[in-house]
């Protein structure tokens, strides 16, 4: 069986190889054969009995982390197993991250450490605060082309303050004349009722009641809350 992104041949034992297996453990696991050549053939090793003392050993000491080591032998020749697992934290290798990608490891460093990180962590970049930005930092109209990608790839979960927007962007996200003025009212005024829409825009109940669940459900702007029926008001999210 020829090399693959888990499988790893050496004929001799490298310290250097404690590498490969914390690339192994930082990705999907993989097994290195110690005495045997790139093409998988035994070619043995002689000091098997100290190896499979040392390995392990230097191992745990250098990554924290088990492996399992299993001697077997080939035509009376003998040739180690190091079986590592995948782990779901981040393991280093003397502060140092390696991965196996393809049948190479490669060191983590920069952008592509800060992900690895990251994902190991269960976080993305989301989810990272960064304590020096402020609410002058963002592009309202950024804001506003999200909004319509978001419709149009058939609505997100979006959660944010939009008291910004102005008119011209609420008409890009589609918004009709009464909708938009019943966003301003609002602003104005905090929240609104059926009964209120209608008076504002000369409508039946059944239309307010329409452009309400559409500022609600298809563009995420407004909540209700209070019980269906009298009591029932709608607010801007994030407001």
């Amino acid at each position: 069986m020829p090399e693959h992104q888990n499988i790893e041949y050496k004929s001799a034992w490298h310290n250097d190889y404690l590498k490969w297996i914390c690339g192994f453990a930082n990705a999907q696991g993989g097994t290195i054969f110690i005495g045997k050549d790139d093409n998988g053939n035994v070619v043995g090793i002689e000091d098997y009995k100290r190896l499979m003392d040392d390995i392990p050993n230097k191992i745990r000491n250098a990554m924290g982390i088990s492996v399992e080591v299993n001697l077997h032998e080939e035509n009376e020749m003998h040739y180690i197993e190091i079986v590592t697992f995948p782990y779901s934290v981040p393991i280093s290798l003397r502060g140092r991250y390696y991965y196996r990608i393809g049948s190479t490891k490669q060191e983590l460093t920069g952008t592509a450490l800060n992900e690895f990180l990251l994902k190991k962590s269960g976080k993305t970049w989301d989810d990272v605060v960064e304590p020096r930005a402020t609410l002058d930092d963002i592009d309202e109209t950024a804001v506003a082309k999200f909004l319509i990608m978001a419709k149009e790839k058939g609505g997100l979960l979006v959660t944010m303050f939009k008291n910004n927007l102005t008119k011209e962007q609420l008409i890009k996200l589609g918004l009709n004349e009464r909708q938009l003025k019943a966003v301003e009212y609002v602003k104005d005024k905090g929240e609104i009722t059926n009964k209120e829409y209608q008076e504002l825009n000369g409508v039946s109940k059944v239309t307010a009641y329409r452009d309400l669940t559409e500022l609600i459900e298809q563009y995420k702007l407004f909540e209700r809350k209070g019980d269906v029926g009298a009591g029932t008001s709608y607010f801007l999210i994030g407001s």
